[in-house]
């Protein structure tokens, strides 16, 4: 199915459907534009009543708000709820999302399924030479896991505690001489990954790289060059052009 998207100077954004037929949108998903986007096209789709017994998928790429999974404080809003409410409201037959941060997203958007970037970690992991799998924190350990047994790989948890205001990396496991590859969903910044990396050094690591999906890193990336061997990533969220970082196209 192909369709165009137009964008007006306002920020209008108008769609245009250019075949009949079953409806596949794939698309980052990050932006409030993208959402907005997401639902012209299958207005447009909706409007022409030969299309009434096809089906229309949707594939979200990085979807927008996925950290926003709870009601952190009292009186604030709870985003990721508003975002799912207005993917639902455009009655996709299927939604995928790929990595998706939590299984809140799944739960709240309706007909969703996750997309796995098991793949993406196979191939870094690969490229390595059979690295100790590094879990992050406590939300990362389960995901990780299950790579590590498909992969047949150590995997050392690790967990992000403050000791007197002050945070602190603790690691379990044995990573002396070893490289290691730390996993991840989404970085939006470097400072954690690097404070991890620190300290998997001190404890005798011989290299440490870095996978995630959803590679925004809005703030940390030169910082966290100091600390990284290389990173992995997808280009979900946006294109890298750094021979630091080896990026794995999924759109």
């Amino acid at each position: 199915m192909n369709y165009e998207i137009k964008k007006f100077k306002d920020h209008q954004v108008s769609a245009k459907i250019l075949e009949k037929g079953d409806l596949h949108i794939k698309i980052r998903g990050n932006s409030y534009e993208d959402l907005f986007s997401i639902a012209a096209i299958k207005e447009a789709w909706d409007a022409n009543k030969s299309n009434k017994n096809k089906s229309a998928t949707l594939a979200i790429y990085c979807l927008i708000g996925q950290r926003s999974d709870r009601r952190f404080n009292k009186n604030e809003s709870f985003d990721l709820k508003i975002i799912s409410k207005f993917i639902n409201s455009c009655g996709f037959d299927e939604v995928q999302i790929l990595h998706p941060h939590s299984s809140v997203a799944l739960a709240l958007i309706d007909n969703s399924s996750e997309i796995s970037c098991f793949d993406y970690v196979k191939k870094a992991f690969n490229s390595i030479g059979n690295p100790v799998l590094v879990s992050p924190d406590a939300g990362a350990y389960k995901t990780t896991h299950q790579f590590a047994e498909k992969l047949n790989a150590d995997i050392v948890p690790s967990n992000k505690v403050r000791i007197n205001g002050i945070p602190k990396i603790k690691i379990q496991g044995d990573v002396n001489q070893k490289d290691c590859l730390i996993v991840d969903d989404l970085a939006d910044g470097g400072r954690t990954f690097k404070l991890l990396a620190d300290e998997l050094q001190l404890m005798g690591a011989k290299r440490v790289f870095l996978y995630v999906t959803h590679a925004q890193f809005n703030y940390g990336f030169d910082e966290l060059k100091e600390a990284i061997h290389h990173i992995y990533c997808t280009n979900s969220y946006k294109d890298f052009n750094d021979d630091f970082v080896t990026q794995f196209k999924v759109i």
